[in-house]
């Protein structure tokens, strides 16, 4: 939240990266970058930016198993866009704003489970909705209900 117009509300810029591994159980996050161009789009609160499809470490050979996104204002969940089945492309998506909310979403893209989507609370993450398998093109959420 400290790069360029990260935190510039409807004006801002969305910063992309990725998680990945080398295989030795440690996980490393690229540099985050817009990878899109600055658009002023005002309160339409839509922006875009475009995870890296590689990693070049020379340590080794980086296997990608999430991509991850600011969002410029608060507060915010993961847009329709952010949910849709074909903007999955790894196996997790983490989402964050100005005030350091989380988000998760597991796709489980490739298979017939629901995908799952979470909020950080705290050191753990509390499940909050699903996207049912006839929703996953659309990324529609279906809210968990309270215990």
């Amino acid at each position: 939240m400290t790069l360029p117009a990260a935190t510039l509300g409807d004006y801002g810029l969305e910063y992309c990266g990725v998680i990945y591994s080398l295989g030795q159980g440690t996980y490393y996050a690229s540099n985050p970058s817009p990878l899109a161009q600055r658009v002023q789009v005002g309160a339409s609160r839509r922006k875009s930016c475009r995870p890296p499809m590689q990693v070049r470490d020379p340590r080794g050979r980086a296997s990608i198993v999430a991509d991850f996104h600011s969002h410029p204002w608060f507060p915010s969940s993961f847009s329709s866009e952010d949910r849709r089945a074909d903007t999955q492309w790894y196996s997790l998506r983490i989402q964050f704003d100005t005030h350091c909310i989380i988000h998760k979403l597991v796709p489980h893209a490739d298979d017939d489970l629901p995908g799952e989507v979470y909020v950080r609370e705290g050191r753990r993450w509390k499940r909050v909705g699903s996207i049912l398998p006839q929703d996953k093109a659309s990324g529609r959420i279906t809210a968990m209900e309270e215990p």
